[in-house]
């Protein structure tokens, strides 16, 4: 069996495993990465929100971003029935950019990866992880190669970028139930044929069902004419459907007039994909010689776009406090990682929740917004969760409370 050794280890080449390993490179760092597919590879989480960029210009990587020719992304839209409601990322309260892209993910990742490599991260892909050891002064991991070669690599630390694979919470028995509700989703790339006047490509499109408000569709166009279509429901409802996954999704998408409307010459030329039980906990986000990151600790529910930016802030966060520790300077995971990272997703959760239950619904259909309140539910949108300025994220759940409450009695 093999041996190699690096500073640091990171499975995975997703945003935050590029991310983290790109921003260790930087200060120095030997950072390896092992990702189990090969790249291009078919990913969800397209819908890019504002404070990613930070991260990316953070690790250098703007330019290569802009010059891959993504969606420019200014906002989001919603439709329920004949309600409707736009946010522009423009009018947030948060400092930062105002904009973002919608992007297909097999292309984004590439570049990502590509200029991890360029900046000095060294990257094997498919490259499975089988096993990992912390119980020494180096952590091991045991990986396995294409052509089913193993042998062991050797680091200071490991960052888990794994995403929905959750490789070390899987093998070190870290995961625990998550509080949300079990949902699944349908999802696939159509040619949309839309025509200009009939959706802003600039923006991503959230639809709720016209008579079920806990299910919703996501419409998210891309540069070339194509679109990610997805819909999402509580686990139970969407089993009982009968038909194909296809059959589904399309049921689905007739059931809401102005969307069937929208699609009307769509081309469904890819395979539907299904995705259940994806929203996932830990029960500690770092132990000695790791830490996770993203989704590989936790996840949410697609219907804001946090994902991707919670996987870059917790790669940002992670990398800060990993150089300082690979310096030799005594560092505090619990509050200087999981507690900071844990203060924006909690800010998600709010409105996760209040999406699901109906009271988001309620605020974001309100007929008479106040513009203020609405920058500060920008700020958020724009994913700015960590914004100890704004009011809606610092203190989400007595500001969100009492926002519903007025809209309520209103």
């Amino acid at each position: 069996m093999l041996q190699s050794h690096s500073d640091v280890l990171i499975i995975g080449a997703g945003p935050s495993g590029t991310i983290a390993g790109t921003l260790l490179a930087r200060k120095g760092h030997r950072v390896r990465i092992v990702e189990r597919q090969r790249f291009p590879r078919f990913s969800i989480g397209e819908s890019l929100l504002a404070h990613c960029l930070d991260f990316v210009d953070e690790a250098g990587m703007l330019p290569a971003v802009h010059a891959a020719g993504f969606q420019y992304k200014n906002g989001a839209t919603f439709f329920r029935g004949t309600d409707y409601t736009e946010f522009n990322f423009a009018e947030k309260i948060s400092p930062g950019f105002p904009y973002t892209f919608q992007v297909q993910r097999a292309a984004f990742d590439s570049v990502l990866a590509d200029e991890a490599m360029r900046q000095g991260v060294d990257i094997l892909f498919e490259e499975e992880t089988l096993a990992a050891d912390f119980s020494t002064e180096l952590a091991s991991l045991t990986v396995r190669n294409a052509a089913g070669s193993s042998r062991e690599m050797t680091a200071k630390f490991v960052l888990d970028a794994s995403g929905y694979g959750r490789t070390l919470p899987k093998l070190l028995k870290l995961e625990t139930p998550s509080h949300l509700p079990m949902r699944r989703a349908y999802f696939t790339h159509i040619g949309d044929h839309l025509e200009p006047t009939e959706l802003d490509r600039q923006k991503i499109r959230i639809t709720v069902h016209p008579t079920r408000h806990d299910v919703w569709y996501w419409l998210i166009p891309f540069s070339n004419g194509r679109s990610s279509i997805g819909v999402v429901g509580l686990d139970q409802d969407l089993e009982g459907m009968s038909g194909t996954h296809a059959e589904r999704l399309k049921q689905l998408i007739s059931e809401d007039p102005g969307l069937a409307s929208v699609l009307r010459r769509a081309v469904f030329d890819t395979p539907v994909n299904e995705l259940k039980g994806y929203s996932a906990n830990v029960k500690q986000m770092f132990g000695k010689g790791f830490a996770l990151l993203g989704n590989a600790a936790e996840f949410l529910d697609p219907v804001f776009s946090s994902g991707v930016t919670i996987a870059m802030k917790s790669a940002s966060l992670a990398a800060g406090l990993l150089h300082r520790q690979l310096g030799g300077e005594a560092v505090d995971w619990q509050n200087g990682y999981e507690r900071p990272l844990r203060t924006g997703i909690d800010a998600f959760k709010t409105y996760v929740t209040g999406w699901y239950d109906g009271r988001f619904q309620t605020i974001l259909f309100h007929p008479k917004q106040s513009r203020e309140i609405r920058a500060m539910v920008c700020g958020v949108l724009a994913g700015y969760a960590w914004d100890a300025q704004n009011p809606f994220a610092a203190q989400s759940e007595s500001r969100f409370d009492a926002l519903y409450e007025l809209c309520r009695s209103a």
